[in-house]
């Protein structure tokens, strides 16, 4: 499986949290569908000074790029533009004893 960390920042416009929290129902219910395929091996909310969210960490696999591809164009934070700042690096989890 290939592995992949997403590092991703809100937008920090006045409607950024709102727009997260219309997205985050359907973020979620992905999240739960890659964690039951073995997708998903971690991942939450980056939060500000106030503890409100304003972005995420994921980390992701995969056995392919192109599933990995098709996941993230269909990801709804970044088809919702929550997401405004993104990377994607590899990743290999290690495997600690």
């Amino acid at each position: 499986m290939k592995q992949y960390v997403i590092i991703a920042k809100d937008g920090v416009d006045a409607d950024a949290l709102e727009r997260r929290m219309q997205a985050r129902p359907f973020h979620l219910a992905g999240a739960s569908r890659l964690k039951a395929n073995g997708q998903f091996v971690v991942g939450g909310a980056t939060l500000n000074e106030q503890g409100q969210m304003n972005g995420s960490v994921m980390i992701v696999q995969f056995e392919t790029e192109a599933d990995f591809e098709h996941w993230y164009n269909n990801e709804p934070y970044i088809q919702q533009g929550v997401w405004q700042e993104i990377s994607v690096q590899p990743f290999k989890v290690a495997n600690v004893e």
